[in-house]
């Protein structure tokens, strides 16, 4: 029971922490974080995903308090965390049975990068962004931001449990 108990707090903790983290690394770079043009830092931690569902909860309550300070608001509040969420879902899904990190790593980056385009249609339904410039725009942020998430997270899997 006790052993439970422990994973539950473990868990939330690290929920919680992770959260956080995305509000932080978005906020850093705020000016760059929201709009057609975006290079969000924090989305490197998507990866975290592909050795954890409860990732999956927490990147996606931290693009909601992250999005709070979006020109969209409740719009970006609620499309971008339903994006997110089935975006990380997923990924997640895609590599359970993957045993290579490294390839776990670039399934989900080019599963996140693809699905810029609920990003781009965001902003086309709401801001009237031209969608195939401002998809090809945000995709690239996208990926930019994956690519060095994936180098950190790699690093950080060799030294400490994700999965656990």
């Amino acid at each position: 029971m006790e052993t439970k108990k422990n994973k539950r707090v473990y868990d939330l903790t690290m929920m919680a922490v992770v959260a956080a983290l995305y509000v932080v690394l978005t906020l850093l770079v705020a000016p760059f974080a929201f709009g057609p043009v975006q290079l969000r830092l924090s989305e490197g931690l998507n990866h975290l995903a592909v050795f954890n569902k409860r990732y999956i909860v927490a990147i996606s309550l931290g693009v909601f308090i992250a999005n709070t300070q979006s020109s969209l608001g409740a719009v970006d509040m609620i499309f971008g965390t339903l994006g997110t969420v089935v975006m990380l879902t997923m990924s997640y899904y895609a590599t359970r049975h993957v045993k290579s990190i490294v390839k776990r790593l670039i399934i989900s980056t080019v599963i996140d990068t693809f699905m810029m385009w609920a990003v781009a249609l965001e902003l086309h339904v709401f801001l009237k962004a031209p969608f195939w410039i401002t998809y090809g725009s945000v995709a690239i942020g996208e990926f930019a931001s994956l690519v060095i998430g994936a180098i950190v997270i790699y690093f950080i899997s060799k030294r400490i449990n994700l999965a656990a």
